[in-house]
């Protein structure tokens, strides 16, 4: 099942973002894939809002893995200057699919292979428009479910959008 949405504004992808965060639940495995400046890290914040998170989030590009506490652990990861995927293995990332909480993982796409088969992949991209405000360009996005727990978290966000 796939959800599609058009984000038409930076407080949209935060919006969506803590609908997220709200109705994850311990285990919950969202993969973000979108190109440069999509909107990954604010969705990510969103995320992070959504789970009662109180300390700034950033892209944790030089870090690899940034944790936050909040209603329930968040571990956001960002593989996108790593130029073997298997590198993660040397930083442990495939722990944090077992310790309670929620994994983030920006670039989703460069570590496919390592992502548990239970996620729910978001893909965003840059809509055609004549804005050139980045905050307020619209985004294309695409929400899947792969398994039984994130189907559960899709069905959750298609209601709250409904």
């Amino acid at each position: 099942m796939m959800l599609r949405v058009i984000l038409n504004s930076r407080e949209e992808t935060l919006r969506l973002g803590m609908t997220l965060g709200e109705r994850a639940v311990d285990g919950t495995v969202i993969a973000l894939v979108g190109d440069l400046g999509a909107g990954k890290t604010t969705l990510t914040q969103g995320i992070a809002q959504g789970l009662g998170v109180t300390h700034p989030v950033t892209s944790p590009t030089f870090t690899l893995v940034q944790e936050y506490e909040g209603r329930l652990p968040l571990f956001h990861c960002d593989p996108y200057r790593l130029e073997r995927a298997e590198d993660l293995l040397s930083f442990g990332f495939d722990e944090y699919f077992e310790r309670r909480g929620v994994v983030v993982v920006e670039w989703a796409d460069k570590v496919s292979d390592m992502l548990p088969e239970d996620l729910l992949a978001v893909t965003l991209s840059l809509a055609p428009s004549e804005t050139i405000d980045s905050d307020n360009h619209p985004r294309n996005c695409e929400i899947e479910a792969y398994g039984v727990a994130s189907m559960s978290l899709l069905l959750a966000v298609k209601e709250a959008f409904a």
